[in-house]
């Protein structure tokens, strides 16, 4: 059996513990989400070192590697939509396939993310035969990137709003806590094995 397209809408983690990984997103304060983006990156890291990182535990889930490199482009990404979120329009953002960088902004002044499928990413990335090493290299990277990035947040800015193209409404803060429970979920994905 293929991977199943995930056509979940997971925006519900800001509203309730997830069942599956345990995130709760009324324990985690914004000026926590930096280091515990270093350290969901370091545990995904170290998956990566085992002799099986490329082998998927079944035929409908990711490898470790796998995991790791679209958890690299949900942190390349958040990068580029916080930069959004803190500028208020169209930003360059990161060449990575399946990704449409297109930002609208309403007569509100609100910005508007295009969708993003990543499950198409994941395809046009060709995950599963990405090199271990080099995926180790930019993950490890793009999580510095994205934990400076949102360290260099004033608190006057985290109320600042965004839309994703389905019309889920975010928040800056809200939106750390959004990417952040995606890099817990894939830990416990990979750590569960």
């Amino acid at each position: 059996m293929p991977i199943v397209p995930d056509a979940k809408d997971w925006t519900w983690v800001l509203e309730r513990t997830c069942a599956e990984c345990g995130f709760d997103p009324d324990t985690i304060a914004f000026a926590a989400v930096p280091g515990l983006t270093r350290g969901s990156a370091a545990r995904l890291l170290a998956a990566l070192e085992r002799p099986d990182a490329r082998v998927r535990p079944d035929e409908s889930t990711w490898s470790a590697l796998e995991y790791a490199a679209h958890v690299r482009d949900v942190c390349r990404i958040f990068t580029h939509r916080l930069d959004i979120a803190r500028s208020g329009g169209p930003r360059p953002g990161p060449a990575i396939g399946g990704y449409d960088t297109t930002v609208t902004v309403g007569d509100n002044g609100i910005p508007m993310f295009a969708n993003w499928d990543q499950d198409a990413t994941a395809l046009a990335e060709n995950y599963g035969a990405a090199a271990t090493a080099a995926v180790a290299v930019e993950l490890a990277q793009a999580a510095e990137t994205v934990a400076r990035a949102l360290d260099a947040v004033p608190d006057a800015e985290r109320d600042r709003a965004a839309l994703r193209s389905n019309g889920s409404a975010f928040t800056i803060d809200s939106m750390a806590r959004y990417f952040l429970h995606d890099l817990v979920h894939h830990v416990h994905d990979v750590e569960r094995g």
